[in-house]
Parts: structure tokens; C-alpha cells; sequence
């Protein structure tokens, strides 16, 4: 964990250097499946993200091992048939927010943010809406979104193609402090 967030601080730094960079070791990530036949949802608390408050880059960064689910199978079946994890060890998001933030104002602030999410070695372009809640020496960001697993080469077996939906539901969350 320490050495994925060291990553992604250097790569934010590298790019805006003196830059105010705020980091996450909180990230909460899960997402959600509903179908007729079966709901399947898992957790991540496991994810660490940054924010150049210079230029709004954002980064986010996930190890697909780290989600958790209610059923073992499931986890194992996420692990080694859909995500290929061995192969694709993590998914990442390199965006940015589109409007102009004060970090030093409290308040809670609607966002756009806009950059490719990159899920099973497959790289898409994505345009989320989010809040950012400011106070007390931190920022809380979430958004909620809907990914669609044709779009990343997730290939559903014809045999569970009932019980897995086409589109997941992800919802992520992260508490930022200043980099000092």
C-alpha cells in the first residue's frame, strides 16, 4: 500500500512539481449486480488516490484482489474468470476534475470529473459527476457510476449470463489530506 501511494504521489508531482497535492489511503470502492436470479456486490477499502490541487489531475488506483464478497466462490470466480487478476492485477482511473476547486474554502462542492478508467487492461474514457465535501483539514470525494463490462472486455460465460449483470453499478469514496 505504501509503495502504491509513494506512485502515485511521484506520478502527480511529477507533473506539477510544487504543486499542492492531497492524498487518499482511504479509498472505499465497491460495486453492485443486480439480476432476477442473483445480486452480487463486494468491497474495497484497500485503494489509494491523489489530487493535484494545481492542475485537478486525479488518480485513483484499486488491486482487484482486494475486493471482498459476501460468498468465497463468488470472490474466486471474480478473481480468476472475469478479472483475470494475475494478469490484470489492479484497475486505475487518470482524470480530472473539471471545475475549479478552492482546497481552502469548506463546503461541499458538485464535480465533474473526466479521464479513462482502465479495468481489465482495457482503457475507456469516462464522465462522472461527483461531490467533494471540504472541511476540517480534509476533502471527502464520492461518486457513483455505471460501467458496462463489454466496454473492458469482461466476458460473462453463457452459462451465468442470467445471473450476472450487464452493467455494474460502482460507487467509490476517499478522504484526502494534504501531502506534507
Amino acid at each position: 500500500m505504501q509503495k502504491l501511494l509513494f506512485t502515485l504521489t511521484a506520478l502527480l508531482l511529477y507533473t506539477g512539481l510544487k504543486a499542492q497535492v492531497w492524498v487518499s489511503k482511504s479509498v472505499t470502492s465497491s460495486f453492485y449486480s443486480s439480476t432476477p436470479v442473483e445480486d452480487i456486490d463486494a468491497q474495497s477499502k484497500s485503494g489509494a488516490s491523489a489530487i493535484d490541487t494545481k492542475t485537478n489531475n486525479m488518480i485513483f488506483k484499486i488491486s482487484n484482489t482486494s475486493f471482498q464478497f459476501k460468498k468465497k466462490l463468488m470472490q474466486e470466480h471474480f478473481n480468476e474468470n472475469y478479472m483475470e487478476s494475475d494478469r490484470y492485477p489492479t484497475s486505475d482511473f487518470k482524470g480530472k476534475i473539471i471545475e475549479q476547486i478552492d482546497f481552502s474554502k469548506s463546503g461541499s462542492y458538485p464535480i465533474t470529473v473526466k479521464g479513462n478508467l482502465q479495468i481489465h487492461g482495457v482503457s475507456k474514457e469516462y464522465t462522472t459527476k461527483g461531490l467533494l465535501t471540504i472541511a476540517n483539514g480534509e476533502a471527502k470525494a464520492s461518486s457513483t457510476f455505471n460501467v458496462k463490462l463489454a466496454d473492458h472486455n469482461i466476458k460473462i460465460p453463457t452459462i451465468v449470463f442470467k445471473q450476472i449483470a450487464e452493467t455494474i453499478l460502482v460507487k467509490i469514496t476517499a478522504i484526502y489530506q494534504p501531502k506534507k
